[in-house]
């Protein structure tokens, strides 16, 4: 009998507690996604119409988009705003440029905020809370105000009116130093202590060990810097003159007037200029979440 109680008991510790229906069916909810779902939605049509416009903008004639009342869809796909947009201006060579720039700065911005970022986050050498102050202070600073003096620099050494002019202004910010030094801080230090313990260099725990572990910080500053390099236009409308160096945020400057706007044309060079970032978000958006829950550590 004993025994019979005995083994009874153990079952009962090791077996889980069944749950009934209706307290299971309680708990998951009524809707199948989350409540915050029925907010989200109308919030997320909202900011996507415009971008749906576009798109069936780039698709109509001038006759259409200018007729009143206006149209939302257009009565049939015309193609002419794409054509004209890659046979009447170059701007094959804008969207080169473009590229050009923004993966310049992309790579440069992956490199040197890196090492500046790890630099002011484990480094120890004199004055070094003093020059991180210095260039994060430098974030508050406008940039039209900078743009006087930075085409005074860039005409003494001969690169306005060139596309390095556009890339330039863009080898590191003092946003990407703030963000990699940060996402430093957040990792354990034993991890680059064990390196080190092991005959690791100081570039080689920052290769080996350190970059791996930041792939999600680095994505982010990747998409942030693709993303203002791509649609600088106050800058290179400045900078640059030449229509052969124009990148293509400046190129679509040339469509509108003071008295006719090109609405096909510029439309269509709209949704080129839109579509890379649009790609390039959702090929890195769960990095870029990742970065707001790394840890460092796993189990």
């Amino acid at each position: 009998m004993a025994s019979i109680l005995t083994r009874a008991t153990a079952d009962a510790l090791t077996d889980p507690p069944v749950e009934k229906p209706g307290r299971k069916r309680r708990r998951r909810g009524i809707l199948p996604f989350s409540a915050w779902h029925l907010l989200l939605m109308p919030v997320a049509i909202i900011f996507a119409l415009p971008l749906v416009q576009m798109v069936l903008t780039s698709f109509m004639t001038d006759a259409d988009i200018n007729s009143f009342p206006p149209k939302f869809i257009p009565r049939s796909i015309n193609f002419g705003g794409y054509v004209g947009f890659f046979t009447d201006t170059p701007a094959a060579r804008w969207l080169v440029n473009t590229t050009i720039v923004a993966t310049i700065a992309v790579v440069s911005h992956l490199v040197l905020c890196s090492l500046a970022g790890y630099g002011y986050a484990r480094l120890k050498f004199r004055g070094r809370n003093l020059g991180f102050f210095a260039i994060v202070g430098t974030i508050m600073i406008p940039v039209q105000l900078l743009m006087i003096p930075t085409y005074v620099m860039f005409s003494k050494i001969g690169v306005v009116d060139t596309l390095a002019a556009a890339f330039i202004p863009w080898l590191t910010s003092a946003f990407g130093i703030f963000l990699m030094r940060q996402f430093f801080l957040s990792l354990p230090k034993e991890l680059e202590e064990a390196a080190t313990i092991d005959g690791c260099s100081t570039l080689g725990v920052f290769w080996r060990v350190v970059l791996p572990l930041a792939k999600p910080a680095l994505a982010t500053l990747a998409i942030f810097t693709l993303l203002n390099s791509w649609n600088d236009l106050i800058w290179p409308l400045v900078a640059i003159n030449n229509q052969d160096n124009f990148t293509l945020q400046v190129g679509l400057t040339t469509f509108q007037g003071t008295r006719r706007t090109q609405w096909s044309l510029l439309m269509a060079g709209n949704v080129v200029a839109t579509m890379p970032l649009i790609i390039g978000f959702i090929a890195a958006q769960r990095q870029f979440v990742a970065t707001m829950t790394f840890s460092g550590l796993k189990g």
